[in-house]
């Protein structure tokens, strides 16, 4: 007997209809992660523009008079010229912690992150150096190597021209603290530009890219292996205005450094040591703060023979007899590469003596200047004590302080990978506050390493407030905002109102007609400590 009853028929299934480039590109720019990728792009068309005027140009700049462009230097035009820039940077600003809002909570992927990079960057790449003169002093030093001078032992001011022109006063005289790698990227940048000003930033700023290319491949990898959220790791560490304006239009070299570091360290987690060691050590020869990573990256390399013998069924070794294979080994890799840029270059190791030429810079964001600054003023009633007085004693003891500091986290931070990197983490946070001399910049070099693990949605808004602070606090000329009282309150509001954001959606209630959702911060915290989203 046959059932009469109908039968359910399946459906066929169906693939998604095939979407092309535009129109996945027009989806995404209609989201609200495209929107911040458009605001932030306008940003920082902004700065670029605006950096005509206000940024750190040319004393002499022929080619803004050729586009007619030279009154946005002077009187009204440096005025607007400013007021373009400040506004491009807080849209930067603003358009980055909107991207962390839809990030912590899972709306924004690693991939449109990844997307969102180049789409920053582009109009950075035309502009004059903005927030710093570092790029003519870097040009000045190359030219000093292309000309037969040893810029470890002359400063720029014995080959005048155009170049030295456009270095500031207090680096005209000191010789170059950077490694052999990046004084040989100098002399191959003038060689081929000559005394072009214009031409050699363009290309300066071109070889910086590598560095942000290898940022964008290692710190999604450390956030895997640390703990993190990849995509949040990204945003943080990458898409910073901070890094973004202050590295590429800023032109510091501090992007190569980043950048090989990071990766370095995410090679000798993924256990290719000697290549990982290779890349800190080339970072070395750029800037020598990366060497802070090298002597706990032996420490993972030590766990990683022991765990393998482990996993061989053999007896590890002593732990001198494998500190001796894999520092020895380390050494060599390391000196290797340093004898061969130093030869090529043709110069010693007098960069190491040159360090000490940032002691020119007073500012207070490093400890030493805050000490001598409330001793100075705390005592103004009853002594009359100069500043370089008392930074003659500031500055040795948190010389002591940091070597103490060093030691002490090296030996104690060994016993995980995870207890490596952040070793790692502390001695860069304790180079940034207990040196002689810090600038703003100086903070991606932590930023990039604390962005792996998992961070709470409270420790987030601390970073962005403290990278919204220093992004502002220096002008678009370079010179320095922090002694002016109006300029450091509006850059802590405006810190203040970026770190809420990133958890309230309109944190200064100005749309009246309707509440102001915020974000749960339970799910972002959720949020931050799971796997990222390619």
């Amino acid at each position: 007997m046959t059932s009469s009853a109908p039968q359910a028929t399946v459906a066929p299934a169906t693939t998604p209809p095939h979407r092309s480039w535009p129109q996945t590109t027009a989806d995404f720019l209609r989201s609200q992660a495209g929107h911040a990728a458009i605001l932030g792009f306008a940003g920082a068309i902004m700065i670029t523009f605006g950096g005509f005027g206000a940024g750190s140009v040319r004393r002499e700049d022929p080619l803004l008079e050729a586009m007619h462009l030279s009154w946005l230097r002077f009187g009204h035009g440096q005025i607007l010229s400013t007021a373009i820039v400040w506004i491009g940077v807080i849209s930067m600003i603003a358009a980055w912690v909107r991207l962390g809002r839809g990030t912590l909570a899972g709306d924004v992927a690693l991939r449109q992150l990844r997307l969102i990079v180049p789409i920053w960057t582009a109009p950075l790449l035309l502009a004059v150096p903005m927030f710093s003169r570092d790029a003519y002093s870097y040009l000045a030093q190359g030219a000093l190597l292309r000309d037969g001078f040893d810029p470890y032992a002359v400063g720029p001011v014995v080959n005048p021209g155009i170049l030295l022109d456009n270095v500031s006063n207090v680096w005209t005289t000191t010789t170059a603290p950077y490694g052999p790698v990046f004084l040989l990227l100098g002399q191959g940048i003038t060689a081929l530009t000559g005394d072009n000003v214009i031409a050699g930033t363009m290309l300066l700023r071109l070889t910086m890219l590598p560095g942000l290319a290898l940022m964008i491949w290692a710190v999604p990898h450390l956030a895997r292996h640390l703990g993190g959220n990849p995509a949040i790791a990204l945003w943080l560490a990458v898409l910073n205005p901070l890094v973004l304006v202050h590295l590429i239009g800023g032109v510091h070299n501090e992007m190569l450094m980043v950048g090989l570091m990071t990766a370095g360290i995410a090679l000798v987690l993924e256990r290719r040591h000697l290549a990982g060691i290779g890349f800190v050590a080339i970072a070395v020869a750029i800037k020598a703060t990366a060497g802070a990573a090298l002597p706990f990256m032996v420490w993972i390399w030590m766990l990683h023979e022991k765990e393998r013998a482990e996993a061989e069924g053999r007896t590890p070794a002593s732990p001198l007899a494998l500190f001796a294979k894999t520092a020895g080994s380390g050494v060599a890799v390391f000196v290797v590469i340093f004898a061969a840029a130093s030869a090529v270059a043709g110069v010693g190791l007098g960069w190491m003596t040159a360090l000490s030429g940032s002691n020119k810079i007073i500012n207070w964001l490093s400890l030493p200047t805050i000490l001598a600054h409330v001793v100075t003023v705390g005592t103004s009633w009853f002594a009359d004590l100069r500043l370089g007085e008392i930074l003659a004693i500031t500055r040795p003891i948190c010389a002591a302080a940091l070597v103490a500091i060093v030691l002490t986290v090296w030996w104690k931070f060994k016993n995980t990978e995870r207890d490596a990197i952040l070793g790692i983490l502390i001695v860069l946070v304790a180079i940034v506050i207990l040196s002689p001399a810090a600038l703003p910049w100086y903070y991606s070099w932590p930023v990039a390493i604390a962005a792996g693990f998992a961070l709470s949605t409270r420790t987030l808004m601390v970073l962005v407030g403290l990278s919204t602070w220093l992004m502002l606090v220096f002008q678009p000329d370079g010179s320095i905002g922090l002694y002016t009282f109006p300029h450091v309150a509006l850059a802590t509001f405006a810190a203040v109102v970026a770190a809420v954001s990133l958890r309230t959606v309109d944190p200064l209630r100005l749309r009246a007609s309707r509440p102001s959702p915020e974000v749960p911060s339970s799910g972002l915290r959720r949020v931050a400590a799971s796997p990222g989203v390619e």
